[in-house]
């Protein structure tokens, strides 16, 4: 039996990430893909028959992936800022909107909140820039080791911030501060992208949320791969395979167990490997089937172990109860007594344009619009009732959605003739689209669905029916790709749609919480010592952002001095 130094579970970014630190370290390195290519969820696609355009099939911005990874890795993709935060029409009339054009001076940011009546907020928008450049100072911390609760709210320094949006529901926060159901909208969406709750949710799934949306970087800008998200993965493949990593795909992982062995199958039959450490670029429930289905051959006595001790089970989480949470709606309850059950939210459309579409809007062209995030029935109170809709199994509707254009930043993922005759890409991303619809529909059926909900959410803002827009492939189908929560879980093994592997977890140690092995330290230990999480679900997890991934080569090098 072959025994490696390190065997991964996945080639997504984090696993491509954890190869590409260890092999330059000189390690062994066996990382296994099922697909029939590496990178997750963070490729590019042709997605339409006979159609020269490569689309970021499910991830599309980049925000989380560290500075510090791009350099000690040697990447050489190309990110770039978006000049318009966002474009918001009112619901209610849709020939008006607000523009946050990152140029704009303190007169023009007026003039843009007054148009929808909002300027009353401005002071608040511009205290809210202040309050989360603070929480950016959390950033350098997500690749170092875990510092403790106390330690993360110093480096905040500011009491009031950390009250705000750490330890009262956002929902709270947003509506204290904001007087405009619209702005308070735009706001609280970035505590829900890929995060199934409600924004007074105690259990706080939207401050986690909100809190890594907005500390990107330093910054929270969220900016977009030249080339699409496959340019970003194709560098960590090449910087892994240059190291010496073995990146192995077709090969689908049957089962691991806690000594080190990992069982695997591929066109010539199945196969066992042993490994010092295994790296679990997988959603912890996906590990846990794994583990279940076990490996027939232990590892070979003395490998090294990670833990540096004994291995630590997992804490067992208080059950949530009406005594513990008083006044608490039923089915807010209800979701709390489920949190170890990864539930995603949200469907993904690709769509390839002939033209930007015509808004109701006279004001904002349809390139300053698009070239942000554009969001289409996204005040608080829609956010509210979609979850409320959501939580009871409908669909809501309107369908909360936001949207960017891809092309409007680069267009060098279209063929020069597409982008010669103005066509474009839009991404959408609706929220509230729960995985618990896929026990009321079938697979085709909730596709279908989602994927109105979206275009009729699509149509009550702009000038024409965005059908009349949408280009044809090579048979003429039109040029539309919608993956719901049941196709995530089908196309990438996550459990239940959940992009984020589950719910969050605060970037930092609570108080008790075990930092005595090297795993624990970097928030990416399990219960068994010879067993990591390098992927979303580790303490750090969730986005594009490598963070996993490093953390965990981090803990396998100092584990072995």
């Amino acid at each position: 039996m072959r025994a490696h130094d390190v065997v991964i579970l996945g080639g997504g970014h984090n696993g491509l990430t954890a190869a590409a630190y260890l092999a330059r370290a000189g390690l062994d390195v066996l990382l296994l893909e099922r697909d029939d290519h590496l990178g997750g969820a963070a490729v590019s696609a042709e997605a339409f028959q006979g159609v020269d355009a490569r689309l970021s099939r499910y991830s599309y911005l980049v925000s989380l992936l560290p500075a510090r990874i791009v350099e000690e890795l040697g990447l050489e993709h190309e990110l770039v800022r978006r000049r318009f935060s966002s474009y918001t029409p009112d619901p209610a009339d849709p020939a008006r909107g607000l523009l946050v054009d990152r140029d704009a001076d303190d007169a023009a940011l007026a003039a843009a909140f007054a148009r929808v009546g909002a300027e009353a907020d401005v002071p608040a928008w511009r205290e809210l820039g202040a309050d989360t450049a603070r929480l950016a100072a959390l950033f350098p911390t997500l690749t170092e080791p875990l510092p403790t609760r106390e330690e993360a709210r110093a480096l905040v320094g500011d009491d009031r911030v950390w009250r705000d949006f750490v330890e009262r529901p956002l929902g709270e926060t947003v509506d204290a501060r904001f007087t405009s159901d619209l702005v308070r909208g735009v706001v609280a969406t970035d505590g829900l992208i890929g995060t199934f709750t409600g924004l007074d949710d105690p259990a706080l799934d939207a401050n986690r949320c909100f809190l890594y949306h907005v500390i990107g970087g330093g910054t929270g800008d969220w900016d977009v791969p030249v080339g699409g998200m496959g340019a970003v993965t194709g560098e960590l493949e090449r910087v892994a395979r240059a190291a010496g990593a073995t990146l192995l795909t077709g090969t689908e992982v049957l089962g691991a167990s806690p000594e080190g062995a990992v069982r695997y199958r591929d066109a010539s039959g199945e196969h066992v490997v042993a490994a010092g450490t295994i790296l679990a670029n997988v959603a912890p429930a996906v590990l846990d089937r794994l583990l279940a289905a076990g490996a027939p051959t232990p590892a070979p006595a003395g490998a090294p172990s990670v833990a540096g001790g004994e291995a630590s089970a997992p804490r067992a989480q208080a059950p949530f109860t009406e005594d513990r949470v008083p006044g608490v709606p039923p089915v807010v309850l209800e979701r709390l007594r489920h949190l170890d059950a990864p539930e995603g939210a949200q469907v993904k459309v690709n769509l390839l344009l002939t033209r930007l579409p015509r808004l109701r809007d006279p004001e904002v062209a349809p390139e300053q619009a698009f070239a942000g995030t554009f969001h289409i029935n996204e005040l608080a109170s829609q956010l509210e009732a979609a979850f409320r809709a959501a939580a009871r199994g409908a669909i809501p509707d309107p369908l909360p959605c936001e949207i960017y254009c891809h092309t409007l930043s680069d267009p060098s993922i279209l063929s020069p003739e597409l982008a010669a005759a103005g066509a474009h890409t839009l991404t959408v991303f609706g929220l509230h689209a729960a995985d618990r619809l896929g026990e009321r529909f079938g697979a085709d059926e909730l596709r279908e669905r989602l994927q109105q909900a979206v275009l009729d959410s699509l149509d009550s803002v702009l000038a024409e029916p965005i059908a009349e827009v949408i280009a044809r492939d090579a048979s003429g189908r039109p040029c539309i790709e919608t993956k719901t929560t049941r196709d995530l879980e089908a196309a990438l093994a996550m459990p239940g749609g959940h992009i984020f592997h589950g719910p969050l977890s605060w970037p930092w140690a609570e108080p008790g919480g075990a930092l005595a092995t090297h795993a624990e330290r970097w928030g990416v230990a399990t219960a068994h010592e010879r067993i990591l999480l390098c992927g979303s679900g580790a303490v750090r997890g969730g986005a594009v952002s490598g963070i996993g991934g490093q953390n965990a080569a981090m803990a396998v090098l100092e584990a072995r001095g």
